[in-house]
């Protein structure tokens, strides 16, 4: 599949700082494009060799030094962008950063726009749309998985897949539109081909694909965890014994939470968004019922719930029903969700009642017990177990994207089994193809043609 190309290339020199922003030991201005090389001489009054590293003194357009350090010179196509790349290297004053940018805006480049360095990347084929992406992942990780899973796409690994997956089933639609285009033949094209075993094959491989993709997707965005219950069912707490840090107001009156406390942990390496809300009960304040309306809009979005029930009030039989009722009603409203009970305050609780409903987790948040057994279960939870060293970072973008290739070959063997309509068929695994494209960028429209000329004989 050739690229896409959505963008035309601005054929600008752009420059920008590539470190962040503060006080530190060195500072680096980023430049790329056509005058990166003039640039560099204007500034520095030398001209680098390529990928040699040259101590010079940076002067402004006055001629007056700014700072001494390095200049490094990566000659095109050799460098990230594809283009001239040309970086200053300076002590990391936030003057000296500023005046050094503006001494290579002064020398004829412009202000880089936000990511503009990858997508330069991207236009100039040094890496497809997936890889562009996970450089911005891998800044952005929040966990050593989420480190590894990135640098497994930005090594390739994710489009790999994807660029297998399109070339099989471009293979298996060039068969079907060739023999579209030749009808007079008399025979069932579609069942001389093996077209159902190829297609249920190619499906088995994008559903494998899909999941691990799910599963990057959580590495990246990480899980959100939302913790439900009744007023002064330990919430609060709960949340600053995970965090181990006193976040939330706690205290003996009900109804101390009312909007939702959002905050972020990891647990065994998967980055959890963890959200505290108000708790649910039937209130007359104005306050608190938009409280408990962000408490259930949350829960309905969430990947987990943990149902916290105080661990005291579970003689009672109308708690009993209170803890089913809501449980169902978590369930039907968060389908997708996992929905844990929690039994908090287990050290004001007799033991043998603790056995007797042991259907949840039993903590005692104040003691901190039973905390790593809680942490063991919400990992197992958000695939924890499922996850391999293969698992490569994934975007909500990504999930999508598959999950509507999966939906269109879904389509098509239906249509294989059905009607059996070879024109409805090659229409639903083209739309397959091109769901596979939008992952990384390409397209296979003209991929599909040189197929069909390369692979069959239609010239005679």
């Amino acid at each position: 599949m050739p690229k896409h190309k959505t963008m035309a290339p601005d054929e600008r020199t752009i420059a920008a700082i590539a470190t962040p922003p503060g006080i530190g030991g060195v500072c680096v201005i980023r430049i790329s494009g056509p005058d990166a090389l003039a640039i560099a001489e204007i500034v520095s009054g030398k001209r680098p060799q390529p990928r040699m590293a040259t101590v010079t003194r940076f002067r402004d357009r006055q001629g007056a030094a700014i700072d001494q350090g390095i200049l490094l010179y990566f000659k095109a196509p050799h460098s990230f962008t594809g283009e001239d790349v040309v970086e200053f290297q300076g002590h990391g004053g936030l003057a000296v950063t500023q005046a050094l940018l503006t001494a290579a805006l002064d020398a004829g480049a412009r202000l880089a726009e936000p990511g503009e360095f990858s997508r330069r990347a991207f236009l100039n084929d040094k890496m497809d749309l997936a890889q562009a992406e996970a450089v911005a992942d891998l800044i952005a990780a929040r966990s050593q998985a989420a480190v590894k899973a990135a640098n497994r796409s930005l090594q390739g690994i994710f489009s790999a897949r994807i660029e297998t997956l399109a070339a099989d089933l471009l293979e298996l639609r060039s068969y079907i539109e060739a023999a579209l285009d030749f009808p007079e033949e008399e025979i069932d094209f579609l069942s001389a081909g093996d077209v159902e075993t190829r297609l249920l094959a190619w499906g088995e491989q994008l559903g494998t694909l899909l999941t691990s993709s799910r599963q990057g997707a959580l590495i990246n965005d990480g899980v959100d965890l939302v913790l439900a219950g009744k007023p002064n069912a330990g919430k609060s707490s709960l949340l600053n014994a995970l965090l181990d840090d006193e976040r939330a107001i706690v205290t003996a009156q009900a109804g101390t939470t009312r909007d939702i406390l959002r905050e972020s942990l990891v647990i065994a390496g998967i980055p959890i968004n963890l959200l505290d809300t108000a708790g649910l009960r039937e209130s007359v304040n104005p306050v608190e019922q938009e409280g408990i309306r962000r408490s259930h809009k949350a829960i309905s979005a969430a990947d987990i719930v943990l149902l916290l029930v105080d661990g005291r009030s579970l003689d009672g039989a109308k708690e009993k029903q209170a803890i089913a009722r809501m449980t169902s009603e978590f369930r039907r409203t968060s389908p997708q969700a996992h929905v844990l009970l929690v039994y908090t305050k287990s050290d004001l609780v007799d033991p043998a009642m603790c056995k007797i409903h042991g259907d949840g987790v039993w903590i005692s948040a104040k003691k901190r017990q039973g905390l790593d057994g809680l942490q063991h279960r919400i990992a197992r939870l958000a695939g924890k177990e499922e996850m391999r060293e293969s698992v490569f970072i994934a975007r909500e973008r990504h999930v999508r994207a598959l999950q509507e290739s999966y939906r269109h070959y879904q389509d098509a063997l239906a249509q294989l089994r059905g009607d059996r309509a070879g024109e409805l068929l090659a229409e639903d695994l083209r739309l397959a193809h091109e769901s596979l494209g939008e992952i990384i960028g390409k397209v296979g429209t003209e991929a599909l043609l040189g197929e069909i000329f390369s692979g069959f004989c239609i010239g005679k």
